[in-house]
């Protein structure tokens, strides 16, 4: 509840930076529903009827990529991650799915060789165990333990993106290791939000904002030509005076940040967030988040998570071999440091 009331209030707080419109009212719309995050819609219409109409039909599509990417529960009718998951007689099957399916994994495969194994949706089968663990942990602190490395270091043998055999012409996915899972947790919210985007812009439609849980994508500026203005939010949660530490001028592009104050566990007095690195098989340590500034929501969500478990020196090179990307990170003591571009956005 904590996190949600946090999740919220940047969202206002996000929101109460986007200066009004000449001719058109803006309009903001929150939910609950996607990728188990707060969403926010924010877009400028002529009437209320007309903005909820495009979120009506905005949420519909959130919900068919939450239910598809989804790896914990199962939908009838539709064959999705948790599907392909699944084990028969202790093997996976192949799966027929659809095509929304199949571009996710193929991007996640060309994101993988550009992070050099970084971020990785095939490292489900140790994701799995953290998650196991930290939800345990977070239910009953009592009780919260790290897992044992041996288990780790058992299930990283089963993380082979490789084994991961998609089919375009008949439409499948097949996971030829049986001890490997899919997690699409670094990925999954930006592209979704960025399939909704470019719905968006195919209808002809701007002067929208999207944020699903911190993945912002900007459908073009205001009515009146402005920018948007979006927040950074601190990572040092509990400075109420400063709630957010960059402010960018946006238009068109995407913002995600990653960071360890987000999912977490606590044992003996240490906290254990979400973002595990593939090589020591631990929550990367050397940042408190990293954003990631560029056109593509999917790719902004992918290469935060990747820059967050490098060290700077690794992240910037790669950041700026990446023609369309810049970042901001933000190390344990609090210092910031750019990529080549990032400060061009920013604002006091």
């Amino acid at each position: 509840m904590k996190r949600l009331f946090s999740l919220l209030t940047a969202a206002a707080l996000l929101l109460s930076f986007c200066a009004c419109a000449r001719g058109e009212t803006k309009y903001t719309d929150y939910s609950f529903d996607y990728f188990d995050t707060v969403t926010t819609i924010v877009g400028y219409a002529d009437s209320k009827e007309e903005f909820d109409g495009v979120v009506s039909e905005l949420k519909a599509l959130l919900l068919e990529y939450h239910r598809l990417y989804d790896i914990y529960h199962r939908y009838e009718g539709i064959n999705n991650l948790c599907t392909v998951n699944d084990l028969t007689d202790g093997v996976h099957q192949t799966v027929q799915v659809d095509q929304k399916i199949l571009d996710l994994l193929s991007y996640a495969k060309e994101l993988y060789t550009v992070t050099e194994g970084k971020m990785n949706v095939a490292m489900g089968s140790v994701l799995s165990i953290w998650h196991q663990y930290r939800t345990n942990g977070i239910s009953h602190p009592e009780e919260a333990a790290l897992p044992p490395m041996e288990q780790l270091r058992e299930a990283a043998n089963h993380t082979d993106i490789g084994q991961m055999i998609l089919d375009e012409t008949d439409s499948t996915v097949f996971l030829a290791d049986p001890a490997m899972r899919l997690d699409v947790g670094a990925i999954a919210k930006g592209y979704a939000t960025e399939q909704v985007a470019l719905y968006l812009e195919e209808k002809g439609i701007t002067g929208y904002l999207l944020n699903v849980g911190g993945n912002v994508r900007c459908v073009g500026a205001h009515p009146d030509g402005e920018p948007w203005s979006v927040g950074i939010e601190n990572p040092d949660t509990e400075n109420t005076e400063k709630p957010h530490i960059a402010y960018l001028h946006l238009t068109g592009q995407s913002l995600v940040t990653s960071g360890s104050y987000q999912r977490f566990y606590t044992v003996e007095g240490v906290r254990y967030h979400h973002i595990i690195d593939p090589e020591t098989l631990m929550p990367g340590t050397n940042f408190l988040s990293v954003s990631v500034l560029c056109a593509d929501s999917g790719r902004a969500d992918a290469l935060s998570t990747a820059l967050f478990t490098m060290t700077y020196e690794e992240g910037a090179a790669l950041i700026e071999s990446l023609a369309d990307a810049e970042a901001m990170w933000v190390l344990p003591d609090g210092e910031q440091r750019y990529s080549g571009g990032f400060q061009n956005y920013t604002y006091q």
